[in-house]
C-alpha cells in the first residue's frame, strides 16, 4: 500500500496526545510500502508544533530528520533540507522551502518584506532582497 500522510497524522504521531489516533498514524506509517510526505504538509507539520505545542526548532528538526530517515518514506529532500537549514539557522522552515523551489523554478532572486528571512537567506549564501 502506498499512501500519502497528511498532517494530522504526522502530528499524531510525533506528539502522541491522542492515543487512539497515534497508534492509528504509527501503524499505517510502519506498515505502508510508501508514505509520501508533500512539502506543504511539513511546512504545516512545523508550523503547528512550533505553535501550537511550543516545540522548540531542535525537537521539529529532530523530528522531521527521523522521519526522513524511514526508508518508505519518499519527499522532495532538497526542498526539505533547505527548510531545515532555515529551522536550524534560526529561521522558518517554510521560507528556506520557499526559497528553493523559487530557484529550482527559475528565479534568480528570494524577495520578501520579511527582514529576518532576507537575512537569514542573504547569510547562507542565497540571493535575497528586503522589500520596503
Amino acid at each position: 500500500m502506498k499512501v500519502t500522510a497528511d498532517t494530522k497524522v504526522l502530528i499524531r504521531a510525533a506528539v502522541q496526545d491522542d492515543l487512539h489516533q497515534a497508534r492509528r498514524a504509527a501503524k499505517i506509517l510502519a506498515e505502508a510500502d510508501l508514505v509520501a510526505v508533500p512539502v506543504p504538509v511539513l511546512c504545516e507539520f512545523v508550523w503547528v508544533l512550533r505553535r501550537g505545542y511550543r516545540k522548540s526548532a531542535t525537537d521539529v528538526s529532530d523530528a522531521i530528520r527521523r522521519l526522513m530517515r524511514s526508508p518508505n518514506v519518499v519527499m522532495n529532500r532538497t526542498a526539505v533540507e533547505a527548510g531545515l537549514s532555515a529551522l536550524d539557522a534560526g529561521g522558518d522552515f517554510a521560507d528556506g522551502v520557499i526559497a528553493h523551489e523559487g530557484e529550482w523554478l527559475g528565479a534568480e532572486e528570494f524577495v520578501s518584506f520579511d527582514s529576518k528571512a532576507v537575512s537569514l537567506l542573504q547569510a547562507q549564501g542565497s540571493r535575497a532582497r528586503l522589500l520596503s
